[in-house]
């Protein structure tokens, strides 16, 4: 069976080495992957937002299945163009993975859920923001509706720091905001795959947004997390799979729009309980690289019984096991920042921890530099949370390049 993952991220380096565990013994293809990718699948290249070459290489390499990464193939309608090319495709329509390219669209299915959300208010003219802004007052929350690569939302503690979020982010991302309540509490990612009607069992992770030690700095992909959350146990699963997940799969149906995929929910645990901050229509990254490892079924049958209909019988199962993961990033990320720089020591880092790439590139003569945005993530695994944060740092430390930075404070509860 031939497998294409679409995307060239650490979260599709985690994908591909979950599907090359399988017994079914795939053979792996990304388009276009990294320089990580191509040690276990074949790289080809292609945009991932090209769907006339990804369809093109899907037919020349004789693919079998396709598994997307990234939300903008998403959002853009490749499960739409693949199916109508008669090809076998995991994710959702571009109808369903509105409930990430769309936050008005998402907070208008969760209110059809009846699902816990913060209050909100959507606007198409940036003077009723202002005013609306005025008659709210700060902290608040003000949101590009679309895509926005992770930059497209502002908590401003002030009202005048809200003015000043609703001019730059209108501008910038288009005329339609949606403005919310600041919810406060623990934040949480969780996951599930679905058919369209069932949910399986939910997995949780908790990541790091921030640059800098702290949570100071800009926001970035992602600097790295941990899972599963200390505090997570069947009754917080099961609160949120009731009042969270399986009312919005519902709704997703009872719209139209059935939900195909993995779907993941940006949640906020307040003193009232769990609420919805945002829903994702993919794996998260760097959460996939948490997540997966945990994963105890083969990813291949979760794929296909997902599409096929036969998840209820599938009996996922995620394992007890702690992963820590830690993102390695050129200085300078999120912003301006030097690629080409040899990095060393992989192989021994990976002799007690997992690597999984996203910015690097090969060199000439063998071995890896660094490439553009963040590098890799390193993974560390282990019965406790304390030993897979030591195993994910020590071999942090042992990768070395010019300027590589990386959070000290993951996990930072369980350290020894």
């Amino acid at each position: 069976m031939r497998v294409l993952i679409v995307g060239s991220g650490a979260r599709e380096h985690a994908i591909l080495w979950k599907l090359a565990q399988s017994p079914r013994n795939p053979e792996l293809f990304a388009t276009p992957g990294n320089a990580g990718t191509a040690s276990i699948a074949t790289n080809v290249p292609a945009a991932v937002t090209d769907l006339d070459a990804l369809v093109a290489a899907v037919r020349e390499h004789g693919i079998d299945l396709t598994v997307v990464g990234p939300e903008l193939p998403l959002t853009a309608g490749i499960v739409d163009r693949f199916r109508e090319e008669g090809l076998r495709i995991f994710g959702p329509t571009q109808a369903a993975a509105r409930i990430e390219g769309s936050k008005s669209f998402a907070r208008g299915v969760m209110v059809g859920a009846g699902a816990p959300i913060p209050a909100f208010e959507v606007f198409e003219d940036a003077d009723a923001a202002r005013e609306y802004v005025r008659s709210q007052g700060g902290p608040i929350v003000i949101k590009a509706d679309g895509l926005a690569s992770g930059k497209g939302v502002v908590v401003a503690e002030t009202t005048d720091d809200a003015l000043r979020a609703v001019r730059m982010v209108s501008r910038a991302f288009g005329r339609r905001l949606v403005i919310e309540q600041r919810l406060t509490g623990q934040e949480v990612s969780v996951f599930c795959f679905t058919d369209g009607e069932y949910a399986t069992p939910l997995v949780a992770a908790c990541d790091y947004k921030r640059a800098y030690d702290g949570d100071e700095g800009p926001n970035t992909g992602g600097m790295g997390g941990y899972s599963p959350p200390p505090w997570w146990d069947a009754a917080m699963e099961q609160r949120i799979r009731e009042t969270c997940i399986e009312p919005v799969i519902r709704e997703m149906a009872r719209q139209g729009s059935p939900f195909t995929g993995v779907l993941y929910g940006g949640l906020m645990l307040t003193d009232d309980g769990p609420a919805i901050i945002e829903f994702n229509c993919r794996l998260g990254d760097p959460e996939a690289q948490l997540i997966l490892p945990r994963l105890e079924n083969d990813l291949l049958d979760v794929v296909e019984a997902s599409l096929d209909g036969s998840l209820p019988s599938l009996d996922l199962r995620w394992s007890d096991e702690c992963t820590v993961g830690v993102v390695l990033a050129p200085s300078g990320y999120p912003g301006l920042h030097e690629t080409g720089t040899p990095i060393e020591g992989l192989a021994k880092a990976e002799r007690d921890a997992l690597v999984f790439h996203a910015g690097t590139a090969l060199a000439e003569g063998g071995g890896f530099t660094t490439g553009g945005s963040r590098t890799m993530t390193v993974v560390g695994r282990g019965e406790t949370m304390a030993e897979a944060r030591a195993r994910a740092y020590a071999a942090a430390d042992t990768i070395k390049f010019e300027g590589k930075h990386y959070r000290t404070d993951i996990a930072s509860f369980a350290a020894e």
